[in-house]
């Protein structure tokens, strides 16, 4: 963007960060569009200037305070409808932000892009706060939303002649769906830039697939101004051409064997901790959803081929059992079933070896 040096803002943020996230905190719709229309009112009212304030409020109040709303439903500060709660406010005040700089946005598109979550993803704000960046920034954006499938993301990105396709992904455990979305949408031509905390640390997981990555919304905005890579081919690529570990099929054979793996695994983990008995049915309930994520991580770290990707999951698993007063030692005896269930498969031995180590220490 141009124009707006940091002492054109001379009113630092760390105020109102604080009362929005105090705002966030109590659900307060009114207060925290107050907040943000606050911040913008304190920049100077030139077009250029508007837009430069209404990025920052986006990126600098908005998104570090989600990213603090996450933090503190992870350490059990705040429960799952809080959270939900605070993430449609977060919503309401990003459209404010839109509201307010409307008519200061470039009359002529710098060109027409589509921005949208991969398929099963439902964390859109991120996504969202990329498209109004861009649209700051000149870009004519479709913001398609959350969970979008595949097969209608392509086909809108052809109906729109869209220069690029932008793809969202927070959860890990989706990027098969993303793999699959990055490959459709080159084999009809169209550039992917993908971007989000599922394609691992800076973007490995995008470049094993082919699709250019960006960290941020500004890193996404000069990737389109730079002229995104165009796609070679023009087919849709099957999986195992861009991850050819794949062919030892381990990861299609834990997937088939899924259920049954998870079912073991809560049995062996429910033997080791006696305490399970007394639990009651949301406790029970909550412990089997946890055996099946550690099933579907564990399959998605076979996917790209990554055990750091299933120790960090482990990691933040044993974090959040430990806010909620469960002893994350239940963990080993999951990881120790699912060794005596697959020990013949020599890549998962690998990966479990390796997110074992990790929590023992």
């Amino acid at each position: 963007m141009t124009g707006g040096t940091d002492s054109d803002f001379p009113t630092s943020l760390a105020e109102p960060r604080e009362r929005l996230w105090q705002a966030l905190h109590a659900c307060d719709e009114t207060r925290a569009v107050a907040v943000v229309r606050g911040a913008l009112g304190a920049t100077p009212s030139t077009a250029e200037r508007t837009r430069a304030a209404g990025e920052r409020v986006l990126l600098e109040l908005i998104a570090p305070v989600q990213a603090r709303l996450g933090e503190a439903w992870a350490a059990n500060d705040i429960t799952v409808a809080q959270e939900h709660a605070g993430t449609a406010i977060s919503e309401r005040c990003v459209a404010a932000v839109v509201d307010s700089t409307a008519s200061a946005r470039p009359g002529t598109p710098a060109g027409r892009v589509v921005v949208a979550c991969v398929d099963g993803e439902w964390h859109a704000l991120p996504a969202r706060l990329v498209s109004e960046v861009l649209r700051l920034r000149g870009w004519r954006v479709d913001y398609l939303g959350a969970h979008v499938p595949t097969e209608h993301l392509v086909a809108h990105a052809r109906y729109t002649r869209a220069r690029a396709v932008l793809l969202s992904s927070s959860v890990e455990v989706l990027l098969p769906a993303a793999h699959n979305a990055i490959s459709s949408c080159q084999g009809a031509g169209f550039p992917v830039i993908a971007g989000g905390a599922a394609f691992g640390p800076q973007g490995r997981y995008a470049r094993l697939m082919r699709a250019e990555w960006a960290g941020d919304a500004p890193g996404a905005a000069a990737l389109l101004d730079g002229g995104p890579r165009r796609p070679g081919a023009r087919a849709v690529r099957p999986p195992e051409a861009d991850l050819p570990h794949l062919g030892d099929e381990e990861y299609t054979m834990v997937l088939r064997s899924k259920r049954q793996l998870a079912k073991q695994a809560l049995a062996d983990v429910q033997e080791s901790f006696p305490e399970t008995r007394w639990y009651n049915r949301y406790q029970n309930e909550r412990t089997a959803e946890d055996i099946d994520h550690i099933v579907t991580y564990l399959a998605t770290a076979l996917y790209v081929d990554c055990p750091e990707l299933f120790a960090r999951f482990l990691a933040w698993t044993a974090d959040i059992l430990t806010a909620r007063g469960v002893p994350p030692r239940c963990l080993l005896a999951a990881l120790d079933s699912l060794v005596g269930q697959l020990k013949d498969f020599p890549r998962v031995f690998g990966i479990l070896h390796v997110a074992r180590g990790a929590l023992e220490t």
